[in-house]
């Protein structure tokens, strides 16, 4: 899990250094008709990739996850306030010994606060997660569902592009609580990092 927050951040670091870099040789005048306003509220769409690990197993599910979000920005000068919700499908599996764990949908509902620089915002994010954790049996199907709450966080930049769409990177953390099974009599929550891209349309 260290060494996937590693790369983690890596990743998202040189993304944010390549959109400084861009924002830095764009003249002003480049910028969206909006320039450099974030204020108001957001849709748009995500997907990315899922790492994880389920507690008390070796199970570690992996897969592509993608969603939907929004939420509400308060700019002040260069600071960006808000708050986003998100719901994401998943196919994260993994089976290890006799059972096949997977994390089939997830949500947030998280606070965010940013800088601006030009058209890039720069920004971190923390708050509640909610979701499922499901195990299986593979050779007799009997499967049991636990939906627990959890809590979120990471960071991002996001790109303001022409005609009020913006385009992201963005790394989220994701703790889901444990919660005990009746099927193999153990105790499970499951940890995530999703490095996601995404779009949104601002009002």
């Amino acid at each position: 899990m260290a060494k996937t927050i590693l790369a983690a951040g890596v990743a998202a670091l040189m993304f944010m250094s390549a959109a400084a870099s861009a924002a830095d040789f764009a003249p002003y005048a480049a910028t969206p008709p909006r320039g450099t306003s974030w204020q108001g509220p957001y849709v748009g769409g995500n997907v990315g990739y899922q790492w994880s690990h389920v507690d008390n197993n070796g199970a570690k599910p992996n897969g592509v996850a993608g969603g939907i979000q929004a939420g509400y920005n308060v700019q002040y000068s260069q600071f960006v306030f808000g708050g986003e919700t998100d719901l994401q499908l998943t196919d994260a599996d993994a089976t290890f010994a006799a059972w096949k764990f997977s994390n089939p949908w997830f949500g947030s509902l998280r606070a965010r606060a940013g800088f601006a620089v030009n058209n890039v915002l720069f920004y971190g994010t923390v708050g509640l997660a909610y979701g499922m954790l499901k195990i299986q049996n593979p050779l007799t199907n009997v499967m049991e569902t636990h939906i627990s709450p959890g809590w979120a966080g990471g960071a991002g930049a996001e790109v303001a592009l022409l005609s009020n769409w913006s385009a992201r990177a963005e790394y989220l953390y994701v703790d889901l609580g444990s919660s005990s099974f009746v099927l193999d009599s153990t105790n499970h929550g499951i940890q995530s990092s999703l490095l996601r891209l995404g779009i949104n349309y601002r009002f």
